[in-house]
């Protein structure tokens, strides 16, 4: 097949090294340096004991990828989540009827500007569990062997068996879901957790999670979450390296002693001393944050669906704010009671105090 990987970083990078050493004909959108890069060295994906050196191709740009009137099976989106609404339009100038898109990102709601696009049957949610470390520009790591890629039809009766099994002979583990709502608000649980009250107190999530205060403020969050998606009819599921409905059970069901040492744990072996990608988004100077696809996901659908979600809305105003600097980090830096008084005026303000 000829597959075009549009946003080329490390899951982008991952995905084409698969599929190219498995003889497609793979072409990245990446940065003009990875660009030159891959070309005199390749790509270096290393898994385990195992370590490969593709060579695919690599555009700078849309124009290249599509010049000379190149088209392609398959369109995989890899860029992050904010990014996508400007990759739609050199989308359209150049491939206006894509064969197939499939997006990677994490969040919930990016699949909705493709399909008012390009029509659902032409884009299938996607969601990949595999953490992929950039050592260098052009040398990739899976941090781990138990994750995967989740594929789900955006409408009903959409055949996806095709890419199950194009992603899955590529030696990459690949499940399928009905429900593509469910899949990504279940992959969203995980991504939340100690996400945006780390990037907000500038510690590690598991010096966050120390704090007893800051532990229960992040149940809260969860507690929410869990209440918009039985409202909005999404289902919990389980992805690979994803133990979403654990999670869901352990929120609900067991009691604090149990559940602070357990959840502890979790964000241990996930996120290890790592800083969590808000973060990063947050120290990258950009202006752009993904927390609006997640904690702002959350509380908007809360207030479509009339279930209250201060925890989710502060958390995604305060650390928006502070992207945007129109808040002083040194406000937040290191200071958990700083952030609980912050979310409480929201508590107060939406009806929702205790």
């Amino acid at each position: 097949m000829d597959i075009l990987i549009y946003g080329a970083g490390a899951v982008g990078g991952y995905l084409g090294a698969r599929l190219a050493q498995h003889k497609h004909n793979v072409t990245l959108i990446t940065r003009d340096v990875m660009a030159q890069l891959i070309g005199e060295t390749g790509l270096e994906v290393t898994e385990g004991s195992r370590r490969v050196v593709i060579r695919p191709q690599a555009a700078t740009s849309v124009a290249q990828a599509f010049k000379d009137g190149q088209s392609y099976d398959l369109i995989v989106l890899t860029m992050k989540a904010y990014d996508i609404a400007a990759a739609i339009n050199p989308l359209i100038a150049f491939c206006p009827e894509p064969n197939m898109i499939i997006t990677t990102q994490n969040g919930i709601g990016v699949e909705k500007g493709l399909i008012k696009q390009f029509g659902a049957e032409r884009v299938i949610a996607g969601s990949f569990t595999l953490p992929i470390r950039k050592e260098t520009t052009t040398q990739l790591v899976a941090e781990r062997t138990d994750g995967g890629l989740c594929l789900a039809p955006t409408q009903p009766k959409q055949d996806i068996k095709q890419w199950l099994k194009l992603f899955s002979a590529a030696g990459l583990e690949t499940q399928g879901f009905k429900d593509y709502e469910s899949m990504k608000w279940s992959k969203a649980l995980l991504n939340i957790i100690a996400n945006a009250a780390s990037a907000i107190l500038n510690r590690r999530p598991g010096v966050v999670y120390r704090s007893d205060l800051i532990f229960d403020l992040e149940i809260k969050m969860l507690q929410e979450a869990l209440a918009v998606m039985k409202a909005a009819g999404h289902k919990v599921v389980d992805l690979p390296a994803v133990p979403a409905t654990k999670l869901a059970f352990s929120v609900k069901r067991l009691p604090r002693a149990l559940l602070k040492p357990g959840l502890s744990r979790l964000v241990a072996d996930g996120r290890g001393d790592k800083m969590p990608s808000f973060h990063i988004d947050l120290t990258s100077g950009k202006g752009k944050s993904e927390v609006v696809y997640h904690n702002g996901a959350i509380a908007k659908a809360g207030k479509e669906h009339g279930v209250p979600t201060p925890v989710n809305a502060a958390l995604t105003d305060i650390l928006w704010k502070l992207t945007l600097e129109k808040l002083d980090w040194r406000e937040f830096n290191g200071r958990p009671q700083r952030l609980i008084q912050e979310v409480k005026r929201y508590e107060v303000a939406l009806g929702d105090g205790k």
